[in-house]
Order: C-alpha cells, then sequence, then structure tokens
C-alpha cells in the first residue's frame, strides 16, 4: 500500500506525506498538489500507521474543498473509512460540536442559524427599538463592524469600554441589544459559531479534553486564510498530541478584508519550535515563463519570509504578453480578439479562457465585447453587470422616462430611493388601479390630479404617492430633450442615488455599488453621436440584448469571468489581466497602507498564477472612472517583472478574425440580425486594398459616429485599418466595413 500512495508524490510530497508525528507546515506554492498531499497523508495515516479514522480531523474553508477531499478519500481508502473521517469547513464541524455541548455555555442545542438576511432584519429591529435611523445608521455597515469584533473575539462589553467615537458607542447599543434578541431567539450568527466554540474550550477544559480524545491528528488547509477565532481553535485542538498539518502558502493570503491574519502562518515556527517546515515548490499547472514573471513580482515583495523557487517539468512555454491598451474600451477588445484568434487557430476553446478583474465594475464593458463578438460566457459570482440591483434601479428609472406605463419598473422604483411608499400601499395601489382598470402610472396620476375621485390613501400615503407621480411626469417630459450621459446624470443627482447607496451599504460595498452605477453612465457615451431622440431607446434595446444572454449554460464551454478574489483554488489554459493600474491594482483603497499594498501584489500573484499555457497581463494609458477619463499610470507591480520575462505589445488596430468553423456559437453584433449581418457584409463592400486609400490629416465621415480625421491608417490582414479622432474619442476601423466616406475640405 505504501508504494501505491507513494509512487506518483515527489521527494517534498512524500516526506509531507509520512511526517506522521509533531507539527508540520506545508508551504505549498501554486499548482504544487497540496490537495492531493492532505488525502495521501489521511491515508497514509490510516494504511500504514494504524492510525483510527475517527481521530483524524481535516478542516477546510469551502465546501467544495471539502467534498473533494472526501471523494479522493472513498477512492484511497474506500467509502466506509472514508465515512468515518471528520471533513469539513469550519463553520460545519464548529456547528456539529456545538449541538453537542453548547448547553454548556447556556444555550439550547436546537439553536438556529441566522444568514445575513435574517442578521439585517434582526439589526433593523435592534434601530427600530433604540429610536436610530437606518439611513444615518445602516445596518449593514453596523452588522459589518460587529463581524469584524467578533472575528477578534471583542463581545459586546469590551467593545463598549474601547469605543472611541460617537459611532463606535451607537454600535457598542447596538452590539449588546442585538446578542440580547439573538439569545432570545436562540440563535447563532456565523460568527458566533467560531466565537462559541472558542468559549466553549476556554471555560471547559473537560469539554476540550474530549476533543483532545477524538481528534489525535489534525489537518488544516488554507492556514494562511484564518481569523483569529479560527487560529485559537487550532490551537487549542493541537495543544496536546500536538499532531497539527498546516497547508498554506503566505504568497496567496488574499483575504484580510473578511478577517484573514497572515501571521498566523508566518508565526508557525514561534507558535510550534519543533515544526518541521516542507516546501512544495514543484508546479504541475503553469509554464516555467509564466512562473517566472509570478516569482519576479513576488519576490520583490518586502515581507516575504520563505524563499520558494517554483519549477516545472511543463517546459518554457510561450512569453507573457504585456499589452498596454490606449483606454479600457482597446483593452477589452484585444482580449475578445486574441481570445478570438487562440480559437481560430485550434489553440483553446471559449472554456479555456478566463478574464479577471480586480472589481466587478470592469465586468461590464468584458460581458458586453463578447456578447458583440458572439463569444458564449459565464459570469462568476453569478450576478451579471445588468443584473446588480443598484443597475436595475436605476434601469428602471430609464425605462420609466422612456416609458411610464412600464407597471414592472415602476413597481421595482416606487419606494427607492425610499419615500415613505410601503408594501402595504402598494398592494392598496395595485388592487385600486386593477379596480378601475387602469395602469399604475394612470392611476398615480387619478391620485394626484383628481380631488374628486374615490381612493383608499389616506393623508400621508397620497402625498408620498402624488410627489413620485410628480417625480416620473418631470423625468419623462426630458425624454428626447438631453443627451443621454446629460440624463442619467440628472437623474441619479435628482433622486440622490450616491446618498442613497451610501445610506444602504457600509464603506466597500456602497464604493463598489456606486462605481458600479458609473460604469453605467460610462456606457451611455458611445451613442453620443446618436440623434439625441433615439439615445436612450437605442440605449434601452442594447442592454435587453445583454441581458437575455442569461441562456446560456454554466456547464458549457464558455468564457470565465472573475474577479481576482474568485480566481484563488482555479486554474484555466488561458488567462487574461485587466487594469494592471495604479489605483485599481493596486486599488486606490489601499494606498495608504503598506500591509494593504502587499496583499493587493499577493492578489496580482494569485491571479497570475491561475494561469497554464498563455498569461496576458493588461493595462490602459488612460481609463474613465467616475464619469472622468483619467490618465492611467500601470502598476508599480508590473516594474517588479523584468522586460526579458514578458513580450510587451503596445496599441494596435482590432483584428477581422473569421468565424471558426464547426463551433456551435456565432458572431453577433449589437442590434442587428445574424441574416441582416450577413447581408450587409455581402452588399458591395469596398474592394479590398492593395495600397492604404486613407491617410493622416484626411476628413471623413461615417453613418453613426459622424465626421472625424483620420490619425493614422495601415494594411493589416488584407484589409486597411483607419484610426479617425472623432468627437468623442478615437476609434479604429476596418475600411471593408466602415463605408468611410472622404470629405474635401471647404
Amino acid at each position: 500500500m505504501t508504494g501505491d500512495l507513494l509512487a506518483n508524490l515527489n521527494e517534498p510530497q512524500q516526506r509531507a506525506v509520512t511526517t506522521v508525528t509533531g507539527p508540520v507546515l506545508v508551504l505549498a506554492g501554486p499548482g504544487s498538489g497540496k490537495t492531493r498531499v492532505l488525502t495521501h497523508r489521511i491515508a497514509y495515516l490510516i494504511a500504514e500507521t494504524g492510525i483510527d479514522p475517527l481521530q483524524i480531523l481535516a478542516v477546510t474553508f469551502t465546501n467544495k474543498a471539502a467534498r473533494e477531499i472526501r471523494e479522493r478519500l472513498n477512492l484511497l481508502v474506500g467509502e466506509t473509512v472514508a465515512h468515518e473521517i471528520t471533513i469539513g469547513t469550519f463553520h460545519a464541524i464548529c456547528t456539529r460540536w456545538l449541538r453537542r455541548d453548547i448547553v454548556h455555555l447556556g444555550r439550547e442545542r436546537d439553536f438556529v442559524i441566522y444568514d445575513s438576511d435574517d442578521q439585517e432584519r434582526l439589526m433593523k429591529r435592534v434601530l427600530r427599538e433604540l429610536n436610530l435611523n437606518e439611513k444615518q445608521y445602516p445596518p449593514r455597515a453596523i452588522l459589518g463592524v460587529i463581524s469584524r469584533a467578533k472575528n477578534e473575539l471583542v463581545d459586546p462589553e469590551a467593545f463598549a469600554r474601547t469605543a472611541r467615537s460617537y459611532f463606535d458607542e451607537i454600535v457598542a447599543r447596538c452590539y449588546t441589544r442585538y446578542q440580547q434578541l439573538l439569545i432570545e431567539s436562540n440563535a447563532l450568527d456565523f460568527d458566533d459559531l467560531l466565537v462559541e466554540t472558542v468559549r466553549l474550550f476556554q471555560e471547559h477544559p473537560a469539554i476540550l479534553h474530549h476533543y483532545h480524545q477524538r481528534y489525535r491528528f489534525l489537518l488544516v488547509d488554507e492556514y494562511q486564510d484564518t481569523n483569529r477565532a479560527q487560529y485559537l481553535i487550532v490551537r487549542a485542538l493541537a495543544e496536546r498530541d500536538r499532531n497539527l498539518f498546516v497547508v498554506g502558502d503566505e504568497a496567496q493570503s488574499i483575504y484580510a478584508w473578511r478577517g484573514a491574519d497572515i501571521r498566523n502562518i508566518l508565526q508557525f515556527e514561534h507558535d510550534y519550535p519543533d515544526a518541521r517546515v516542507i516546501l512544495l515548490e514543484q508546479n504541475y499547472r503553469s509554464t516555467q515563463a509564466i512562473l517566472d514573471a509570478a516569482q519576479a513580482l513576488m519576490h520583490a515583495s518586502p515581507q516575504r519570509k520563505y524563499a520558494k523557487n517554483l519549477w516545472t517539468v511543463n517546459g518554457k512555454g510561450e512569453a507573457v504578453t504585456l499589452y498596454e491598451a490606449s483606454d479600457e474600451e482597446d483593452e477589452v477588445q484585444f482580449v475578445v480578439d486574441e481570445i478570438l484568434r487562440l480559437i481560430a487557430e485550434g489553440k483553446a476553446r471559449p472554456g479555456d479562457c478566463a478574464i479577471m478583474y480586480r472589481t466587478n465594475a470592469q465586468s461590464r464593458l468584458v460581458e458586453e465585447a463578447l456578447i458583440h463578438a458572439g463569444v458564449p460566457y459565464y459570469v462568476v459570482g453569478g450576478v451579471r453587470f445588468y443584473e446588480r440591483k443598484e443597475i436595475k434601479d436605476v434601469l428602471a428609472y430609464l425605462r420609466l422616462i422612456a416609458n411610464p406605463y412600464d407597471s414592472v419598473s415602476l413597481q421595482r422604483i416606487i419606494n427607492w430611493p425610499g419615500r415613505g411608499i410601503g408594501e402595504r400601499t402598494v398592494a392598496e395601489l395595485i388592487a385600486w388601479a386593477r379596480t378601475l382598470g387602469l395602469p399604475l402610472y394612470q392611476a398615480l396620476r387619478e391620485i394626484a390630479d383628481n380631488d374628486a375621485i374615490s381612493h383608499p390613501f389616506g393623508g400621508r400615503a397620497r402625498t408620498a404617492l402624488t410627489e413620485f407621480y410628480r417625480l416620473l411626469s418631470e423625468l419623462h417630459q426630458l425624454h428626447g430633450m438631453m443627451a443621454l450621459s446629460d440624463l442619467i446624470d440628472y437623474l441619479l443627482n435628482r433622486i440622490d442615488v450616491r446618498a442613497t447607496l451610501y445610506s444602504e451599504y457600509d464603506g466597500d460595498e456602497a464604493d463598489d455599488r456606486w462605481r458600479n452605477v458609473q460604469e453605467l453612465r460610462n456606457a451611455a457615451l458611445k451613442y453620443v453621436n446618436l440623434p439625441v431622440e433615439t439615445q436612450l431607446t437605442a440605449f434601452l434595446e442594447e442592454i435587453a440584448l445583454v441581458a437575455d444572454v442569461d441562456a446560456i449554460d454554466r456547464n458549457s464551454d464558455t468564457v470565465t469571468c472573475i474577479t481576482l478574489h474568485q480566481a484563488k483554488g482555479l486554474e484555466f489554459p488561458c488567462v487574461f489581466l485587466l487594469g494592471i493600474e495604479e489605483g485599481l491594482l493596486p486599488h486606490s483603497r489601499s494606498l495608504d497602507n503598506r500591509d494593504s499594498i502587499e496583499e493587493e501584489r499577493r492578489l496580482l500573484y494569485v491571479g497570475m498564477t491561475r494561469a497554464q499555457r498563455r498569461l496576458y497581463l493588461c493595462h490602459a494609458t488612460k481609463r474613465t472612472m467616475f464619469g472622468r477619463v483619467n490618465i492611467g499610470a500601470r502598476s508599480r507591480f508590473l516594474n517588479d517583472i523584468p522586460p526579458t520575462l514578458v513580450q510587451q505589445v503596445h496599441r494596435r488596430g482590432y483584428r477581422a478574425i473569421p468565424a471558426v468553423a464547426g463551433t456551435t456559437w456565432q458572431f453577433r453584433t449589437s442590434g442587428q440580425s445574424e441574416q441582416n449581418r450577413r447581408t450587409s457584409r455581402n452588399q458591395a463592400p469596398l474592394p479590398t486594398p492593395q495600397k492604404a486609400v486613407f491617410f493622416p490629416g484626411q476628413r471623413v465621415r461615417h453613418a453613426t459616429f459622424g465626421e472625424g480625421i483620420v490619425v493614422d491608417s495601415r494594411l493589416i490582414e488584407g484589409d486597411e485599418e483607419v484610426t479617425v479622432r472623432f468627437a468623442d474619442r478615437e476609434r479604429r476601423l476596418l475600411a471593408s466595413f466602415a463605408r468611410l466616406e472622404q470629405l474635401r475640405d471647404g
């Protein structure tokens, strides 16, 4: 059996598997086979040393990781034996223990676990009881502070003693009452599952002794992601036999924002002076070119403690591509073009490709470019840009500006931002309108303008409904009178969307949601050359096309769009990293803190090491953010990667990529059917030029973008690529399709 368990392991992996007793720290570089080491070690303990599987505890951070470990053990030791091993997440295992022993803390075993929505509802009750305004003290913001306190094992009394501001004092009052109501409801939130387990071990040594007897061998995955409470749980369980085996990588510690403490792994040898440290440096995932670039990034870190030199037998591979885009649209177009090229040349399929970014707001242009190219995609995290709540709320207003009789949109935002129209009033409005046979908008008009009509609304409700109707009427009158971007600006200011978002969400989440709204505003800029009266309609039509792509099967062959934080633990043959610029990566919120900057460095490292065969690093020289065009500075992290390790690609023209024979997906142009697109291409295109027809300085006219000046022209792939400066921005066009009209001066 030993030979079978060790046969496919390299020498450091074998040492990790066969080091049976005492504390062991395995520093596992990305793609180094840490899950194989964990599972083979458990199998080795059972098969070769006779350890009772009931005495083995394996702790993970995700249910997916726990399932993968159990499935592999089913194959290694059989399902019956594997079933006796305790495997699960921290929260799942702590729940199991508390069901058995929480009575010793004066609580009932049949406690319920409150999820985030339950917690928010409970906090709203707390605020009402304390006569506190939810807008001034957003429930989710207060819950965020409480969660961080619990992760550090700070109870309500201790929090109150250390309060340094009036807001802290408010949180302390809320924290105290929140915990009282949890106890009254016999409920625990997710943080309590950890906190109460720590308290159980600290206050009841006999119970801890029971678990010492039960679990003699403890294995912990992703140790760099542990918070204070998890660290104390692990330390308590390991303090007797000290058979603690932890796997992690300090270079992949990227979750400080949710309580993870990198010091836990960096101080492991201090906590356990007799610990054996084993480095897993052979990478089974990537090419050496990718590893060299990623390691150069980390070697520049001032916080590097363990020097790992990752190597592979996968070969050198293609050089990492570093692309400098002119702007964010050029950036995503380059990525989509490159994906199409790889597919056309048979080097990749859509499912081989992942596009990664630092913030959710960056996904909007990515999604639109993929849709326009006809490439199927899937946004990890489940919420596509145009499905996010704040985006759908603003779009509902825009739809009502175009068509105030849209009852679905009206119901969505009748009380957003809050204007005192409760659910009961809405229900009465719907019922009353149905009785009269009126659309909701017309029913609102009757309430506002017809004093003689009989309706069921009292003074306060009627006033609120009337004010809402006046707002809709005012906005509707602007339809076709303002440029789309100006209309959106007016709307955002008129209903004060920014203040609303910051009242509903805490700092970081509010930042992200407001940034998403600004991205929606940015999306409107490309309609600037359409007639004013058609801009809003065209915009809403195109967004409807984007939203309709949800029918894509998530298990099908699709490009993955994902944030860098979500990408940890995944791998793809081809990875495209976007927005590697100062203010994005590293993020602007990290710039005043050295530790935060280094976490941003590790985040980029995680993204780079997801790539198996091809890696693209992209940044733009200018980027539109918060409605303004900013000159982009490439990230400081790119300066830490020697130029010899990358292939630099500067701004270039968009390429026309032919359709790929045998694929089940088609290219598609927004607002144009596939049949019409083919027809338009067959209608007397310009002859393929043998020499350039256009020249710099020439005045031209485009049917959609209006007049412009040619900036550059060159032959590319049998066509002429023309760069034209229009009123809004430069565009690269193919002469055979753009149908540019050459203008004469004067």
